[in-house]
């Protein structure tokens, strides 16, 4: 079986509350523990911004149910590719909070120091993931 990366872009919908982040989490968390996906994700109100790795059928399955979930809209796919090792392997859904985006860190990844991963080039975003990493604990 192949290890496979995805990275997505999302607009939270308007029935997204902020209360619903930790739900998701955990919902995620116990799914992807079950298909061996793992990576991590980033929130600042308006968007997310996600990676996923682990086997194709893993991966695909867990964006599958993202597109159909109603708490996103306009997502985007910003990259999909074979890989030969993880990245994100310490979490089972890794969470970056907006608190942790800072205007420095986005700004060596994008045109503005505004987080907007649609303004993104694929491994701008994933590099911005890997970077934001750093700034958080293992969860």
């Amino acid at each position: 079986m192949h290890l496979v990366r995805l990275v997505y872009a999302s607009t939270i919908s308007e029935s997204f509350k902020p209360q619903d982040m930790e739900s998701l989490l955990t919902k995620a968390r116990a799914h992807n523990t079950k298909l061996g996906v793992t990576g991590l994700l980033c929130f600042n109100r308006n968007y997310f911004l996600q990676c996923l790795e682990g086997g194709r059928a893993g991966v695909n399955e867990v964006y599958r149910k993202i597109l159909n979930d109603p708490r996103h809209t306009d997502a985007v796919l910003l990259d999909y590719r074979e890989i030969v090792k993880r990245q994100f392997s310490d979490w089972k859904m890794g969470y970056v909070p907006e608190k942790a985006i800072t205007d420095e860190i986005n700004l060596m990844y994008a045109p503005t120091a505004r987080f907007n991963p649609y303004d993104m080039h694929a491994e701008s975003a994933h590099d911005l993931l890997l970077a934001l990493a750093k700034q958080i604990p293992l969860s």
